[in-house]
């Protein structure tokens, strides 16, 4: 799918055809569509191809006139309800009369940005560094979002005796290496941008670039501190499940034994031989009274000796 839009009286407006300092907005396209805009546009195909593979990290390329920024984006994973969160590429191809956006599938917040306006192709540099901005940001939310899964799954941890709690912490963790790998790359093209002479900066520019790395670096840091945080949790957890089994297996040791006292008795009495006070017609309630008797006896052993 191929849109282009134009600034048109401070709007964002969707146009027919292309036209100068246009955005184009591309998602998933086909191998005509791609053909079309390298030859429309004259850019190399791969730029659009490398941008569509969510395993390509975040980096810098420049050909000729035309400059090729991948950046990470966080995503809901609706594809593995298991992992919850995962990455993908955003493309931002920029050439000298246009700003193009490749992408797999449809990302919410760049759809947002053009529902609002927010994006300005006039303004390439201030554009691309309104979109590293947001998108530090929402890392910076779906951590947030990890982080109170965490709280619920401690509640839960405290009485289970079972392993899904503990896969659900094992796939958040996976979630989370995904966002260090790529707030990592994220960081290391924006400081390039920075840094070098790739694309105009003015002071305004350089200001929000350098507060998207302060986010970013924020990111990265609450994004270590919760790894650290879960593999101490499934360490100490896979502890504390193991103790609550340990203890049910306990308890159902002694009930087990206790209940052997009136079964041995019985069975005395069962055997087809003379036995004393066989023939008292009390001899089945001293059998009883004995056996309950014998089984307090061994509870308070077992109380006393803090096995229960």
């Amino acid at each position: 799918m191929v849109k282009f839009y134009n600034r048109i009286e401070h709007k964002l407006v969707e146009t027919k055809s292309f036209s100068q300092d246009a955005l184009i907005k591309v998602v998933n396209p086909s191998s005509d569509e791609i053909h079309m805009l390298s030859s429309l546009l004259n850019f190399d195909p791969d730029f659009i191809a490398d941008s569509l593979d969510e395993d390509e990290r975040a980096r810098i390329e420049v050909d000729e006139d035309t400059i090729l920024l991948i950046l990470k984006v966080p995503m809901r994973n609706e594809e593995d309800e298991k992992i919850p969160y995962k990455t993908v590429s955003l493309g931002i191809i920029i050439g000298k009369n246009f700003i193009l956006l490749s992408m797999k599938q449809n990302i919410d917040f760049i759809e947002k940005m053009i529902e609002t306006s927010l994006l300005n192709p006039h303004k390439k540099s201030k554009m691309i560094f309104q979109i590293f901005f947001k998108n530090a940001k929402l890392f910076l939310d779906y951590l947030k979002e990890i982080n109170k899964t965490i709280d619920l799954i401690e509640e839960e941890l405290h009485k289970s005796m079972k392993n899904n709690e503990l896969e659900t912490l094992m796939y958040l963790e996976k979630s989370l290496v995904y966002f260090t790998t790529s707030l990592r790359s994220n960081e290391i093209m924006m400081e390039k941008l920075l840094k070098g002479k790739i694309l105009e900066l003015y002071e305004d520019d350089e200001d929000l670039l350098e507060d998207t790395l302060i986010e970013n670096r924020q990111a990265i840091e609450v994004t270590n501190i919760y790894s650290n945080i879960l593999s101490g949790m499934m360490d100490a957890y896979a502890s504390v499940i193991s103790n609550n089994l340990n203890i049910v297996m306990k308890v159902l040791t002694v009930v087990t034994i206790l209940l052997q006292v009136p079964t041995i008795l019985t069975s005395f009495y069962g055997m087809n031989v003379k036995l004393p006070f066989q023939q008292n017609p009390l001899t089945y309630i001293n059998i009883i009274i004995s056996s309950i008797i014998i089984m307090i006896m061994t509870y308070l052993w077992f109380k006393g000796k803090k096995w229960l």
